[in-house]
């Protein structure tokens, strides 16, 4: 038990709380910022990347050219949000922002070759930086891990 998790449950221990659920879900936010931050320090920040505009360059490269709404939805962020995201992106070469002819209020959004080389250099990096981030588990706790957090995220999920 972290000593946060001590603190919370002296603090709050005579409410009728379920405190193996605030637990689960408090390291999952603890967890997720903490790879986030560590992730930007140790690596991003050398190719000048957010986490975020990482995401969206992982997504296009996946996936290859995509509607705005479809991108922002994809990466998990507000279609407000992704457009600053991608103005920088744009900024950078990364990315490249067209117009849909048959309906100009719809935005195609691609990687250049610039954002794909970049990616294609990047991702190899960043899947040793997951592996780091994972070590000490074994394949088998990675899978369970994975199979535990998508229960979380169906459970989360608006559909």
């Amino acid at each position: 038990m972290l000593d946060a998790e001590r603190d919370v449950q002296a603090r709050l221990g005579d409410h009728p709380l379920d405190f193996a659920s605030l637990d689960a879900i408090s390291n999952i936010y603890r967890a997720a910022g903490s790879v986030r931050r560590r992730a930007e320090h140790e690596l991003l920040s050398s190719y000048g990347l957010s986490f975020g505009g990482f995401t969206i360059m992982w997504v296009l490269w996946v996936w290859e050219e995509m509607e705005t709404a479809r991108l922002a939805e994809e990466c998990g962020v507000a279609k407000g949000t992704l457009t600053g995201m991608l103005t920088t992106l744009e900024k950078q070469g990364l990315v490249s922002r067209n117009r849909v002819e048959s309906d100009k209020r719809r935005v195609l959004v691609d990687l250049t070759p610039t954002g794909q080389t970049t990616i294609a250099e990047l991702f190899p990096k960043f899947n040793a930086f997951e592996a780091k981030m994972s070590g000490g588990l074994s394949i088998e706790e990675k899978h369970e891990l994975a199979r535990l957090l998508r229960v979380v995220v169906a459970n989360a999920s608006d559909d």
